[in-house]
This record gives structure tokens, C-alpha cells and sequence, in this order.
């Protein structure tokens, strides 16, 4: 019965964020889920203070007033940034899913040359407009 090899973890948690050879696509997934949680705590810290309006005016201003102030309102801006990258990245993802920009298929000769190469340039236009949201959402919501 062959033993299990079993290599230390050096790097830590560094090794998951910083992996030497990941590509844009693997920091474009890490990113989907950073977002995606962080939207789901924006999403129930949402939830708790709406519902404190039904326990009458004074409670809701209570609320209301814990969440008003500059640091709030920066906490918005990366909601807001959050939501236009996850929403923009979800929709690229369901195109690749769908197999729309993925690239019609070649003959395998060696070199390979991946699909990558063709969903690349939608993986940087879908940021690139994610990144234009964002400042239009900082203009609009600081100016």
C-alpha cells in the first residue's frame, strides 16, 4: 500500500492569494467570490436594519442613525463597485457557459493554443466597463 506524500505548507494563506503562475482568469474568480460574500453581508446587514422599522420610529432612527456617516457611505461606494464587477463577471461567465466567446475549435497541434487567448480580451472588456460603473457610481454618489 503506496504511503501519502505530504508537503508543508509554507506560504500560508499567501500561497492561496498569491499563487506565482495564476493567470488573470484565477484573480478574476477570486474576486467573484470576495464580492459574492461580501454581498451576501451587505445583503443581511441590509436586511436587519430594514426590519427594525417594524418595531416602530424610534428604533428605525436608531438604525438609521448608526448608519449614517462618511465610512457608511465610502461602505456603499464598494457595495456599489462590488455589485458592477459581480453582476458584469456573472454575465461573462454565463457567455463562456454558454460557449459563446470561447472560440471555434482547431486542430490540436502542438503547441496547444488554449481558449484562453479568445476569452481574454471579453475578460478585459467586461473589467474595463466594471471599472467605468464604479467611477460613474463615485461621481454620482460623492459629487
Amino acid at each position: 500500500m503506496p504511503s501519502e506524500k505530504h508537503y508543508p505548507n509554507h506560504l500560508g494563506i499567501r500561497g492561496w492569494l498569491f499563487g506565482g503562475r495564476y493567470g488573470f482568469e484565477r484573480y478574476l474568480y477570486l474576486l467573484h467570490r470576495l464580492t459574492g460574500l461580501g454581498l451576501l453581508a451587505y445583503f443581511t446587514l441590509h436586511i436587519v436594519v430594514t426590519s427594525s422599522r417594524a418595531f416602530g420610529p424610534e428604533a428605525w432612527h436608531s438604525a438609521m442613525g448608526m448608519v449614517e456617516g462618511p465610512l457608511f457611505k465610502v461602505g456603499e461606494y464598494l457595495v456599489f463597485a462590488a455589485f458592477a464587477f459581480h453582476g458584469l463577471n456573472g454575465i461573462r461567465l454565463v457567455l463562456l457557459e454558454l460557449g459563446i466567446a470561447v472560440g471555434r475549435p482547431i486542430e490540436p497541434v502542438y503547441p496547444y493554443r488554449t481558449s484562453v487567448h479568445v476569452q481574454r480580451p471579453l475578460a478585459v472588456a467586461v473589467m474595463l466597463l466594471a471599472a467605468a460603473l464604479a467611477v460613474l457610481g463615485g461621481v454620482n454618489l460623492f459629487g
